[in-house]
């Protein structure tokens, strides 16, 4: 019985955690879309140095994606990659 209430507390904790970073994460995307620049300032850590029009052509891959959890016609359909079979 001693072990059982650290363990269901550990599990709890791992399972809330994980909620409130995917929500978190979210919230940043959805912010990142809509301020460009605060997706110039990530591309920069990430090692990228954007132009115009690669910006422009990022934050239309942004809007397109639905960060709500909304299934929508961009969703669920692939970009093919990794999808299908592979050629011999």
């Amino acid at each position: 019985m001693q072990y059982v209430i650290p363990i269901i507390t550990l599990i709890v904790g791992l399972v809330g955690g994980f909620f409130i970073g995917v929500f978190y994460l979210r919230k940043q995307m959805e912010k990142m879309q809509n301020d460009p620049q605060m997706l110039q300032k990530m591309a920069k850590q990430m090692g990228y140095n954007l132009n115009g029009r690669q910006m422009q052509k990022a934050q239309q891959m942004m809007k397109n994606q639905q960060f709500s959890g909304k299934k929508g016609p961009a969703q669920g359909q692939g970009q093919g990659q990794g999808q299908g079979r592979k050629k011999k």
